[in-house]
């Protein structure tokens, strides 16, 4: 298996969103996403899957090495490969990078969040990153995409929180800061017992209104000459607004299911934004 055919089999295994995303993208670029994406899923899944505290940061610090020897040109992963040939054709720094996997030992040192300032370091290094090495390799001609790439990535970040509440939950994980919690007179224990209240569905719906002003505010940053080449990114806010919609019209019952589109439905709603442009 070579490397591009290992990240698009990852791409396509996670069953993400972002996958539907991709698949309208001339092929190098389209390669580049995808070795991104890849890379995000193997330290992803180095915090969700390894329980070990221990194996897991030497796992992390491990990645963090492969990114020098990205770098230098002497990567030993497949994914970490498929990035260096991505790197020669698109900016992916390495600091940027390194900031992902900062993101992701996060996970390991923490499972609460006092406020939405701190959550949003978070966010920024797991997704608002993401997006901004995203939009390079789309490609933009006005750097004040790179502020709609920031402002989208905190936008799926959130949807991702409201989305996983139960699963995270089930895992010791709150992402919703501790002082909003107390703000709608959530106890912790309500969320970690998977306990629905009218309090719980007013805490989920001042979730929701912030994740929405994050998607409007990131469009309308988007300069128009840039539009065409970020299309990726605005399949994924429409595919993400819709699942965002149908968490509300479910009445937010995120505690013990986690709802999602059908694939059929993420794959016309992609087509639909391409065509539309």
């Amino acid at each position: 298996m070579n490397p591009d055919q290992y990240c698009q089999e990852k791409c396509a295994a996670s069953g993400s969103s972002f996958y539907y995303s991709f698949l309208f993208l001339p092929p190098e670029r389209r390669r580049a996403i995808m070795a991104l994406y890849a890379f995000c899923r193997e330290v992803d899944d180095v915090v969700d899957e390894c329980h070990d505290l221990s194996i897991a940061s030497t796992k992390l610090a491990w990645w963090r090495q492969e990114i020098d020897r990205v770098a230098t040109g002497q990567p030993q992963h497949l994914v970490g490969q498929a990035l260096q040939a991505a790197g020669r054709q698109f900016n992916l720094p390495a600091e940027q990078l390194l900031e992902i996997v900062d993101g992701m030992e996060m996970d390991l040192q923490q499972s609460r969040y006092l406020d939405f300032k701190g959550l949003s370091l978070y966010c920024y290094r797991v997704a608002s990153v993401v997006g901004l090495l995203a939009a390079e390799i789309f490609g933009y001609q006005d750097r004040r995409t790179q502020k709609y790439a920031h402002d989208l990535g905190m936008a799926f970040q959130l949807t991702n929180i409201i989305r996983d509440i139960g699963e995270d939950a089930r895992r010791g994980r709150i992402y919703i800061p501790m002082d909003e919690l107390k703000q709608f007179n959530v106890p912790a224990a309500d969320i970690l017992n998977g306990q629905y209240s009218d309090n719980f569905t007013a805490l989920m719906r001042f979730q929701y209104d912030r994740a929405q002003q994050y998607y409007a505010q990131a469009l309308a940053e988007l300069p128009a000459i840039d539009r065409k080449n970020q299309r990726p990114g605005l399949i994924m806010a429409t595919i993400y607004r819709t699942l965002l919609d149908e968490i509300r019209n479910e009445n937010f019952q995120v505690l013990h299911q986690r709802i999602a589109l059908t694939p059929v439905r993420k794959l016309w709603l992609a087509a639909k934004t391409w065509v539309r442009g």
